[in-house]
């Protein structure tokens, strides 16, 4: 059945039964496929890791937590060795040994929360320590971690400035990974006397829990030297006070440095154990003895099953999950879709999960995927649920395949009505995916309220909720109505939603009067509203996403051409076409629209057709035969309304824009989430649903 057709009809027939002519038509003449389905035991979930341009999210330490003791182990190419056991309940620290700044140390607190405050605020991130000695405990507060010297010594640059009121004469400067060692003791105690002697005279020193032929023992390390020369001089310092040859600390060697973290609350110290692990290509793993789960503190305080993995990469700390792969999808589904939506929408979503998991292969080098939606929403045991588990349970090992290969099952939020045709969004041709109807995506809106569009008198402009609203009964004497509000200081917002974070439009009393130009859809994932945007602000988004060239100004912007679900494919500025690498790039030029099925409107001007064919645009500060705000006619002033031979209004300011008004959230391929809702409601199982929206393709168990 052709696109065409399906438009003619689906307004007239039911929705279900037009589908299902679909489905029987195209979707279950998919190849035979007999091929193993790929599966997996365990899968690695990267919540933190730098690989450059292809994936960055860092930070300079984790602080986990469980409510039943939790182990840890050192991991070597050679051996795995348990070095620590954390009680239930007690938070833990824990770090990487790599380039950093030493900011400053001082005896004060609020010297040292003060400037780790200032920290906090950029890129260079703080860690605080507590360093106790015979003299009095120090602060010592540090910012990292870096990948190489050099950038630590940019960053030193930076902190100087950031933290210049409270160094008190000391200079910001880069550390590295290079020590010295003053032996290994049988016991801490042991090895803290030998530590006070350094930090007593002013060297830093760390206790290091270092595993030795399955045995655990104590050493001290000296110093934290970032090149050659510095370790030069730190072994000709060091030595100076030391009773016995210091060496240095290999390459090859492993441990963890034990510290006190101040930083977790910088209102007051309260220290909590911190750990430092050294050691190129050594890793540290976490896991409990039960299956309670670990929190990680700087992910959202979420709890996770399975095990943690923290090495290096790149100079930068990275933290991957480790658990099987089936409760995985426990989270990954519960964090994609509500529980409560019907059970075929649940396995549909489930199959998806698995097969798009399973593609990845091992592409974030030491993580199959990661926990954003980069690769797929996962945040830990928090968004399971009992009908999300019995959807994973049940679709347990089915994947969906093509060709005798594995499908990329990818999936948006919302396809707008329409899903997306690979061209509109990659740029290329794919036969799994086409543009597909997809009338499910509407039920999206189906529960919320509608909002007022409305003119207040004094050209302000902006939406309110319609139970707030009541209607007086009067009109402008171009038969717009008049409304008023039920409430005190109603706000009225820019867009139609409300966003707690923006600033309303205005405000009104029972008693003020506006005009009511629309009535429209709450804004949401099926239908959506942005904007307006001033040209300095489109240009500012659009810098570096373009391979052409921005105009100093944009007075025009215009959809010229369309892909065949309708999302843009190609948008002009003043005429000029703005070159992205591939289409969906336009979600993120244009300020972070939903999607790319959008229409724009120009909110300074309007296009009037005379008799004689011809079309002039005009902008709200010409003199133009106009309705106000107040009924005036012929009026140039801000706020004015054009009004179209539907009785149609819209406003037209005096400052240029761009509003943008479209449909669907997401890039738009292969399944929408929302319309398996809709399809499930309708009555259709998972396999249909998901061999609607992924042709060619067929569903196998391992």
């Amino acid at each position: 059945m052709t696109t065409k057709k399906w438009n003619r009809s689906i307004r007239t027939w039911c929705a279900k039964g037009l589908l299902a002519v679909i489905v029987a038509g195209s979707v279950w003449y998919a190849p035979a496929v007999s091929a193993a389905a790929p599966s997996l035991d365990n899968i690695r979930v990267a919540l933190f890791l730098d690989l450059g341009s292809k994936y960055k999210s860092t930070t300079p330490a984790v602080t986990v937590e469980s409510s039943e003791s939790f182990n840890a182990s050192l991991i070597t190419s050679e051996v795995s060795q348990g070095l620590l056991s954390i009680p239930g309940s007690q938070k833990v620290r824990l770090s990487v040994d790599s380039y950093r700044v030493k900011v400053l140390e001082t005896k004060d607190w609020k010297t040292a929360s003060e400037a780790a405050k200032k920290l906090q605020a950029t890129a260079d991130k703080p860690l605080l320590f507590l360093s106790e000695s015979s003299n009095g405990n120090v602060f010592q507060l540090y910012s990292g971690m870096y990948s190489n010297e050099q950038a630590a010594k940019e960053a030193a640059a930076r902190t100087a400035k950031t933290a210049a009121a409270y160094l008190n004469g000391q200079t910001p400067a880069a550390k590295g990974s290079l020590h010295l060692t003053a032996g290994q003791f049988d016991s801490e105690a042991a090895a803290e006397k030998v530590r006070r002697t350094f930090v007593d005279s002013g060297i830093d020193a760390v206790n290091v829990i270092v595993p030795t032929g399955g045995t655990v023992k104590y050493a001290v390390w000296v110093g934290e030297a970032a090149n050659t020369a510095e370790f030069a001089a730190l072994k000709s310092t060091a030595q100076a006070v030391s009773a016995v040859p210091l060496d240095e600390v290999g390459k090859d060697a492993v441990g963890l440095m034990i510290r006190q973290d101040a930083g977790l609350n910088l209102a007051q110290a309260q220290p909590v154990a911190h750990y430092v692990m050294a050691g190129t290509g050594a890793k540290l793993w976490v896991e409990t003895s039960s299956n309670s789960g670990i929190q990680v503190m700087e992910r959202s305080d979420r709890k996770y099953r399975g095990a943690f993995e923290i090495g290096t990469k790149n100079g930068q700390l990275y933290l991957v999950n480790e658990l099987p792969f089936e409760q995985y999808l426990y989270s990954v589904v519960g964090a994609e879709v509500p529980s409560s939506w019907g059970s075929e929408a649940l396995k549909a979503q489930a199959v998806a999960a698995r097969s798009y998991a399973l593609f990845q292969g091992n592409k974030f080098e030491v993580a199959h995927v990661v926990d954003t939606t980069l690769s797929q929403a996962y945040s830990g045991i928090g968004t399971e649920q009992g009908s999300i588990t019995q959807a994973v349970d049940a679709t347990k090992g089915e994947v969906l395949m093509s060709n005798n290969k594995l499908v990329e099952a990818v999936f948006s939020s919302n396809s707008g009505g329409m899903t997306a045709d690979p061209s509109e969004v990659w740029n290329s041709a794919n036969d799994l995916f086409a543009a597909v109807e997809s009338p499910g995506d509407k039920s999206s809106q189906a529960a919320l309220k509608q909002w007022y569009h409305i003119l207040l008198p004094n050209g302000v402009t902006g939406y309110v909720r319609e139970d707030n609203v009541k209607e007086t009964g009067a009109a402008t004497a171009a038969g717009l109505r008049i409304m008023t509000v039920t409430a005190k200081d109603t706000n009225i917002r820019p867009l139609p939603l409300i966003q707690s974070s923006v600033k309303p439009a205005a405000q009104m009393n029972p008693g003020d009067t506006a005009v009511i130009l629309d009535k429209v859809n709450e804004s949401n994932s099926y239908e959506w509203v942005r904007g307006p945007f001033t040209s300095s602000e489109l240009l500012q988004s659009l810098k570096g996403k373009t391979s052409s060239s921005l105009p100093s100004s944009i007075n025009t912007l215009e959809v010229t051409q369309r892909g065949p679900s309708g999302r843009a494919v190609q948008v002009t500025a003043n005429g000029q076409i703005l070159d992205v690498k591939y289409p969906d790039l336009y979600r993120s030029a244009f300020s972070g629209l939903p999607s790319t099925m959008f229409d724009i409107e120009p909110t300074g001007s309007y296009t009037v057709l005379g008799a004689n064919g011809v079309a002039s645009t005009l902008s709200g500060g010409q003199n133009v035969s106009v309705v106000s705000a107040d009924g005036v006619q012929n009026t140039s002033s801000a706020g004015s309304v054009v009004m179209n031979g539907d009785s149609k209004a819209r406003v037209i300011d005096k400052t240029a824009g761009f509003k943008f008004t479209g449909k669907g959230f997401g890039h738009g391929l292969g399944l929408s989430q929302w319309g398996a809702k809709g399809m499930a409601d309708e009555g259709y199982d998972y396999k249909e649903i998901l061999q609607h929206y992924y042709r060619n393709s067929t569903i196998i168990k391992d």
